[in-house]
């Protein structure tokens, strides 16, 4: 499973690169939190928690690493990135299984 945590201005982008590349199974959850950074202030109020857009996709093993830098390059502001411009996790599922049909998947 790859979740990639991006900007909320980046996800339209992030889903039509992901579609494009032959990935078009995402869920998408909006999200707040925080980074390294924590938080952003601006003069003297503090932003503690950031909206952020949370996109979960389950691949094969050897697609994980088309699938990061899709997010990478799609979710990336400017040519060398910034601050808050988000997070990718990877982890294993065990298991699968169609809602619709009952069954698990291979």
């Amino acid at each position: 499973m790859v979740q990639a945590v991006v900007r909320p201005e980046k996800v339209h982008k992030v889903m039509k690169a992901l579609l494009d590349a032959g990935f078009p199974a995402v869920t998408k959850m909006d999200v707040f939190g925080r980074g390294k950074q924590r938080g952003l202030k601006i003069g003297e109020i503090v932003y503690d928690e950031l909206p952020k857009e949370l996109l979960m996709t389950v691949v094969p093993d050897p697609d994980k690493d088309l699938v990061v830098e899709t997010i990478v390059k799609s979710a990336r502001t400017g040519e060398k990135g910034a601050f808050g411009d988000g997070k990718i996790f990877i982890s294993k599922v065990e298991e699968s299984y169609t809602v619709s049909a009952g069954a698990k998947d291979a």
